[in-house]
């Protein structure tokens, strides 16, 4: 299986390096492509076109780095990416450097474990499992500090000048003034990193789509020793910046010592 995996990487590198290479020009921050030409690649390089060419286009924007041929090409501080600029069409656009990665050293919250048993033994994947806890634990509540309700896993939708995307996970919250909320969540599994392209695509989803709820878009992904990282984020110079970040490591209740109980008290009131 793992074989099979890596084959199919290498395929879907291969297609996108020839797709980039054939019209990527030295000083261009912009490269304009059609889903079509992944075709004509593939005709090109003589290799089997994936079933579904869709997800080529998916592993190298969200799963794994960009061929080593597009990299190669990268300056200092900028790196590639592929963002979708309508119906079957896209661009390798050439942005600073803008990660969503844990900090380390951020101290762990433990809260107890609230997700069914039954649904740990079930899961199929970690980014299944990932949103299975954070809702059945209602993380989104603690870390935002609103009440939020699950409206819809994976939505696929069309967003203009983007083209197709798909939301992990999407929430609607309230606040105690009224205030209502859209809270699109990413959920990645430990291997998978989160993107920050994809977060831009479902602010602007959520724009159109809920043009009268305010946006606060969620990252979420499983650290070492199953804890939670989750981010708040928000558009910044067109940038995803991180506005808020908390880790949670989900327990037994009998797990959380009076000691962290009255640590947790201290630190929100120092005095």
């Amino acid at each position: 299986m793992a074989k099979r995996l890596g084959e199919k990487q290498s395929r879907y590198k291969s297609l996108v390096s020839k797709v980039f290479l054939d019209r990527y020009r030295e000083g261009l921050t912009e490269v304009p492509f059609m889903r079509s030409d992944l075709e004509s690649a593939a005709q090109d390089l003589g290799i089997e076109l994936p079933k579904n060419i869709g997800d080529a286009l998916y592993s190298i924007r969200y799963r794994t780095q960009m061929p080593d041929e597009v990299l190669a090409t990268q300056p200092e501080g900028r790196e590639w990416i592929i963002e979708g600029k309508g119906k079957a069409s896209y661009a390798f656009s050439l942005v600073s450097i803008n990660r969503i990665v844990p900090n380390e050293a951020l101290v762990k919250i433990k809260i107890p474990d609230a997700t069914p048993e039954i649904i740990g033994a079930y899961a199929l994947s970690d980014e299944q499992a990932l949103l299975a806890k954070v809702r059945y634990n209602r993380l989104i509540d603690i870390f935002l500090g609103i009440t939020g309700y699950s409206l819809q896993n994976h939505l696929r939708t069309t967003v203009k000048k983007i083209g197709q995307i798909e939301i992990d996970e999407i929430y609607v919250g309230i606040d105690r003034q009224g205030r209502q909320y859209i809270l699109p969540v990413q959920a990645k599994g430990g291997n998978d990193q989160l993107s920050a392209v994809q977060t831009k695509q479902d602010i602007h989803c959520c724009q159109q789509k809920f043009s009268n709820l305010i946006c606060r878009p969620i990252s979420t992904q499983f650290m070492a020793d199953d804890v939670i990282a989750m981010f708040e984020l928000t558009l910044d110079d067109d940038q995803v910046r991180i506005i808020d970040e908390r880790h949670y490591k989900l327990v037994p209740a009998n797990q959380i010592s009076t000691d962290d109980l009255k640590s947790y008290w201290h630190r929100n009131n120092p005095l």
